[in-house]
């Protein structure tokens, strides 16, 4: 992922944090404390989602919007 790419539901949560560390902070806002799971590597920011009972695209909406900061 560069840049410039959207984050996307299907993303891991590895693949967010290795390109946009300040996503953690979101993620831990929302309950979401997947940045500190094993299974990080592999699950995916809707699995995360869907096993927190967060709603995927309010988060993709504050991860994007942080990222263009």
């Amino acid at each position: 992922m560069t840049k410039k790419s959207k984050i996307k539901k299907d993303m891991t949560f590895a693949d967010l944090l290795k390109e946009n560390p300040e996503s953690a902070e979101i993620l831990l806002e929302e309950g979401m404390s997947c940045i500190n799971c094993p299974l990080a590597r592999y699950e995916t920011l809707e699995q995360g989602s869907k096993a927190h009972g967060v709603d995927i695209n309010e988060i993709l909406k504050k991860l994007n919007k942080k990222k263009k900061k």
